[in-house]
């Protein structure tokens, strides 16, 4: 979701003919636990925000241009719908995360998987600010070699694959702190997959070990990022 506009242009272009900003989800300004009339006691379709709901955290993040159904499920799921062009963010989960957190997940794709969308362990860190992402699943495309300007750092081994760690600088883009410039950490997983057990920790030690330490943990979620496309996602966190 922090990616930038060089990455949303290669791939709106390929998927969709289009182009448009790609912000960061972790712009806050929106009023968060925004619940539209009618919902049921287990269901709340949120507005773009952040909040809680059923004792899990919750974020949203909507660029303009895209049509974006976010709906918050008891029991830590949720469903997104989406279509249009432009930056989506969505993900239930902890605030603050943790860094040795065990993060178990199931999602599935339907019924046509999006091209352009994206499931990982997403948060930031405070002190410094960091953007990190643990990718599990990115459909045609890889987030280290996509977006000029990412460094490859080195891998790491967990959860049965090998995780390709990146690094990537934001200029004055927006975060959790406004406006700002601050790093990406990305470990992209080479077997993908929507389901399994995530170990935070060997992430975080692999990234500190070369260079890339996290500060103050601020939200953690597993997120369903999607740019310029059309899909559907169900996702379970515990």
């Amino acid at each position: 979701m922090g990616f930038s506009n060089t990455l949303l242009f290669i791939v709106a272009a390929a998927f969709t003919g289009t182009s448009a900003l790609f912000l960061p989800a972790g712009d806050v300004s929106f009023p968060g636990n925004a619940t539209l009339p009618g919902a049921l006691s287990t269901r709340g379709v949120q507005a773009p925000g952040q909040g809680t709901f059923d004792g899990f955290f919750w974020t949203s993040f909507v660029t303009s241009g895209f049509n974006v159904v976010f709906t918050n499920i008891a029991g830590g799921q949720y469903e997104v719908q989406w279509q249009g062009s432009g930056d989506f963010v969505v993900g239930q989960g902890t605030n603050p995360g943790s860094k040795s957190a065990v993060l178990t997940y199931s999602a599935s794709w339907g019924p046509n998987p999006a091209s352009a969308a994206i499931l990982s362990v997403y948060g930031w860190s405070t002190n410094p600010l960091v953007e990190y992402y643990i990718n599990e699943e990115a459909n045609d495309f890889n987030l280290g070699t996509i977006n000029s300007g990412t460094t490859h750092k080195g891998t790491v081994t967990s959860d049965g694959s090998v995780y390709d760690i990146y690094e990537h600088t934001q200029v004055n883009q927006p975060s959790i702190q406004g406006t700002a410039t601050f790093n990406q950490y990305l470990s992209v997983r080479q077997n993908k997959r929507t389901s399994g057990t995530v170990t935070v920790a060997n992430h975080v030690n692999a990234w500190a070990s070369l260079g890339m330490p996290l500060g103050t943990m601020n939200y953690q979620v597993m997120a369903v990022e999607g740019l310029s496309s059309s899909g559907q996602a169900t996702v379970t966190v515990n």
